[in-house]
């Protein structure tokens, strides 16, 4: 019978350092000794009891693993087996590339459970007081401030990089969760609702093709780049009113779309415009064979309208909002956006297609013309 241990852990020091040791047993009553890389005694004690909790919940060996694994070689498994397609979309897989450039001269010889929110807030006002660098013709030029935006987007994905941490019981915690932004962002993914009488003025402005594409998404809700810029004609059901996803950015999102009389003219706008071949909106500059953004010209577009700059992205949002305002409940206009959400797709999942199109009935073209008092 083994005799019982007088104490669960011990903080002592060795000879010749000032730095204080931990001495536990493990699930198993393996001895542990490691060292808190702390002088304070304080904080060597709130390290032995953090390190007894994870042994009493079983997450020991993960913590431990969290000590001996650096942040480059985390980014590194990270950006292979949670960011690389078909995990992620290639352009989440880019931008995470990019945040990773500068986080990583920050954190890279550190490892995942030395790094704390201070480390985090530290490393933000840093950024924040650096310059944009580009490369031209000429050499290396500075230019103004790193935005607020581009900072909160690095900080998102270190988020997301230690939530995978968590789940992989590498960390205790998320040490972003104690993180106060340095800087209050503006507007970040606030999304804009164009009125009636603002599509009016940017379709004035606008290419065919441009134009055919604001009245495709304000009527279906596709999304941009994933679903309409890259969809083939074989894709379009004018006989039946209705085009099928065959790719989208989540599961629920593939299936039948049907189309109002102006997205159907559009389409056919399209169709005409993009002649014979493969594509909707095809590229010849392009080596998919279709076009893969809008922004430049969609920008050049509200430009000339006179209209501030919004996210073409928001023209779903305005799709959603004219549902709503057509008097379709919240858990319709879900459904008709093809949103990844279960329990609302568990209560809607025998929606037929006849019931979408008496949901398309209701949208309401004018929404937010009207006066306060009369909405």
């Amino acid at each position: 019978m083994a005799r019982p241990k007088k104490h669960d852990g011990v903080v002592y020091k060795r000879k010749e350092t000032n730095v204080w040791w931990i001495r536990y047993r493990d699930r198993d009553g393996l001895r542990r000794m490691e060292t808190t890389n702390t002088t304070d005694w304080d904080e060597a004690q709130m390290i032995l009891r953090e390190r007894l909790t994870a042994r009493d919940a079983n997450t020991l060996a993960g913590i431990r693993r969290g000590k001996q694994t650096t942040f480059d070689e985390w980014a590194d498994y990270f950006l292979e087996n949670y960011s690389a397609p078909p995990i992620r979309t290639k352009a989440t897989h880019v931008a995470n590339m990019a945040a990773l450039r500068t986080l990583r001269p920050a954190f890279r010889s550190r490892t995942l459970a030395d790094i704390d929110s201070a480390a985090i807030e530290e490393h933000l006002r840093n950024r924040l007081r650096q310059r944009r660098i580009v490369h031209r013709k000429e050499g290396t030029v500075e230019l103004g401030l790193v935005k607020p935006t581009t900072v909160h987007q690095e900080f998102r994905v270190l988020r997301r990089l230690f939530a995978v941490a968590v789940k992989r019981k590498l960390c205790a915690s998320n040490p972003c969760a104690g993180v106060e932004f340095p800087v209050r962002v503006k507007g970040l993914f606030r999304p804009h609702y164009m009125t009636w009488s603002e599509q009016a003025r940017i379709e004035e402005y606008a290419l065919d093709y441009l134009r055919n594409v604001i009245r495709i998404i304000t009527e279906t809700g596709l999304r941009v780049y994933k679903e309409l810029a890259s969809m083939e004609k074989s894709q379009i059901d004018l006989a039946n009113r209705v085009v099928f996803i065959a790719d989208s950015k989540t599961p629920t999102g593939i299936g039948e779309v049907p189309l109002t009389d102006i997205a159907i003219e559009a389409f056919k706008n399209q169709m005409a415009l993009a002649g014979p071949g493969r594509w909707l909106f095809p590229s010849e500059s392009n080596r998919t064979g279709h076009q893969t953004e809008f922004k430049r010209a969609w920008r050049t577009t509200l430009r000339k309208a006179g209209v501030p700059y919004f996210r073409i992205y928001d023209l779903r949002s305005t799709f959603s909002t004219r549902l709503s305002a057509g008097g379709v409940a919240d858990e319709w206009v879900t459904q008709m956006l093809r949103q990844a959400d279960a329990q609302v797709f568990k209560r809607y999942s025998q929606m037929k297609l006849q019931m979408k199109r008496e949901a398309l009935m209701k949208l309401n073209r004018k929404a937010s013309e009207s006066a306060p008092e009369e909405a």
